[in-house]
């Protein structure tokens, strides 16, 4: 038996979720539940493409207020797709 055309499973599971309309969910629990931040944070979520942090320390919300921009750049790179636009720290 001869493969005409191989595909990559990766790639066919994320043309399968993108199909069901099901990839933007998926990549934003990645994003959300993949950092191991819970001792620092209470809530999580994520709303019209911004990221709704609750920190308990407030030297921590000062000191990443200054990074969000780059912060938003390096998750969304981590999760592979543009997931979130801004972080708004509460």
């Amino acid at each position: 038996m001869r493969r005409r055309k191989a595909e990559l499973l990766g790639d066919l599971v994320h043309q399968m979720l993108r199909e069901d309309g099901i990839e933007t969910p998926y990549n934003e629990y990645r994003l959300v539940a993949g950092q191991g931040v819970n001792n620092y944070t209470g809530e999580i979520y994520i709303r019209n493409r911004t990221l709704f942090v609750r920190l308990k320390s407030p030297a921590l919300k000062m000191n990443l207020m200054y990074g969000r921009q780059a912060l938003v750049n390096r998750l969304n790179e981590h999760v592979g797709a543009q997931v979130i636009e801004q972080i708004v720290f509460i």
